[in-house]
């Protein structure tokens, strides 16, 4: 305590751990239970359910519904300030081959976004412990966002169609939905399988989504091939073309193509008249993935025209390159030593995957730092939470301690962060952009 009898820095950082660790077992059966009952993007009911009864029970006021399954909840501090955001995603994977995966959908959580969830809501415990928020200057929101997993591209355009959601990610649906406008910060830690303990200031790439559908005609495929146009053959034609292009990517760009076939034919014995592609196209800058984009198409393109079929390509607007706010890297670092100590908190390096936490890090200082505690493949059926006294509370923590860093003392270091954050763009024109990306555009011989 102070000489005032008002608690510091390290007080109130201590109480929060105290109450996370006085709630333990309680959170990290939150994040089993989500982990047992995995749920892909936007039809996440169950688990946004969850979220609200946790908050509910914590007296965090909230709405749920938000760009279909999202949660949001807030509580307010002492005095008016910034709004530091807590987020995690609800969003599993389709990893049939998974043994906790639904026999069902194939639904498993091969990212350990049970995890982010886990820890939000960790760190919400430890925030509700009694007089903490009173200590604070502004208000922290904890938000439990949709689809994170850029998949069932064909059923999300359906979605789209039927005026259910316009973009394909959770964060960017809360930011068109005007649910990020009151936020100035934001965070939250994603479990991974290359850290010891934490690693914080990682960069990722962006990408833009493809849905790629040829149209052949249909014959006997033994009698009277020659009667048919084979989309198949015009497909794997388009898909060499691609192959054939990734010697001329730079390095320095980190692009990644990698399309699958979703749709190869309906019957064995009929000539293919319609194949289905789904792709992603990734890279480091925008400009980067997009002159990439315009060079997978015409590969695509080529396909239909040697075999002389039709192809149609539906552009989907993907994520944003992400770059973190290093000063509030920094912050987190340093609460993440005094929990796990100075070697095994790391710093990142590039990486060719992709996140929406990109979109959100182009309009506010935004951190994705990354805890370890997982065994296995990330996207993989051996994937695996075996510590989650790290992956979850000690996140939990960090996140918690770091917010109390932002906003005690009158929310100074917070007004700093903000102040010195350069917007890259925008929110309209994140949102022009992105309703850039969206076109159908159809080709034929």
């Amino acid at each position: 305590m102070t000489a005032s009898g008002n608690p510091t820095l390290d007080d109130l950082k201590r109480q929060v751990c105290e109450e996370i660790d006085s709630h333990g077992e309680q959170i990290v059966r939150i994040a089993t239970t989500i982990f047992d009952n995995p749920e892909p993007g936007f039809k996440e009911f169950k688990t946004a359910r969850l979220v609200s009864e946790v908050m509910d029970g914590l007296e965090i006021p909230s709405r749920s519904g938000i760009g279909v399954t999202g949660v949001k909840g807030r509580v307010d501090g002492g005095d008016r300030g910034p709004n530091v955001v807590v987020m995690g995603e609800l969003d599993s994977l389709i990893v049939p081959g998974h043994p906790n995966a639904d026999p069902e959908t194939g639904a498993a959580h091969a990212c350990g976004h049970n995890c982010q969830i886990g820890s939000m809501l960790g760190a919400a415990f430890g925030l509700r412990s009694p007089g903490v928020m009173d200590a604070l200057s502004g208000s922290v929101t904890f938000i439990a966002v949709p689809a994170e997993e850029y998949i069932e591209l064909e059923w999300r355009n359906q979605a789209r169609a039927e005026g259910k959601l316009e973009f394909f990610s959770g964060k960017q649906e809360f930011v068109r939905a005007n649910e990020m406008d009151d936020a100035d910060i934001v965070m939250m830690t994603h479990a991974a399988t290359e850290t010891p303990g934490f690693t914080v200031n990682s960069t990722n790439n962006g990408m833009v989504g493809r849905v790629v559908r040829y149209v052949g005609r249909t014959a006997h495929a033994g009698a009277a091939p020659h009667e048919g146009i084979n989309a198949l053959n015009a497909a794997q034609i388009g898909l060499a073309g691609i192959h054939a292009l990734r010697e001329t990517f730079r390095d320095e760009d980190h692009v990644r193509v990698h399309p699958i076939i979703t749709k190869g034919g309906s019957v064995v014995n009929n000539v293919p008249d319609e194949v289905v592609i789904e792709t992603y196209v990734r890279a480091a800058t925008v400009e980067a993935m997009t002159a990439a984009a315009a060079r997978v198409d015409r590969a695509l393109r080529a396909g239909a025209l040697a075999i002389g079929a039709q192809v149609e390509i539906t552009s989907n607007p993907g994520y944003l390159p992400f770059h973190q706010n290093r000063a509030l890297s920094e912050l987190f670092a340093r609460n993440a030593t005094g929990l796990v100590g100075a070697d095994a908190v790391m710093e990142g390096v590039h990486q060719a995957g992709s996140t929406d936490m990109g979109d959100i890090a182009h309009l506010m200082p935004a951190i994705h730092p990354y805890v370890g505690g997982v065994t296995g493949r990330v996207h993989a059926e051996d994937y695996l939470i075996e510590d989650y006294d790290l992956a979850v509370l000690k996140a939990a923590k960090a996140m918690a301690m770091t917010v109390i860093d932002l906003l005690a003392g009158g929310a100074a270091t917070a007004t700093e962060v903000i102040g010195g954050f350069q917007a890259p763009m925008t929110k309209d024109q994140h949102l022009a952009l992105l309703r850039s990306f969206s076109a159908t555009e159809t080709y034929a011989e």
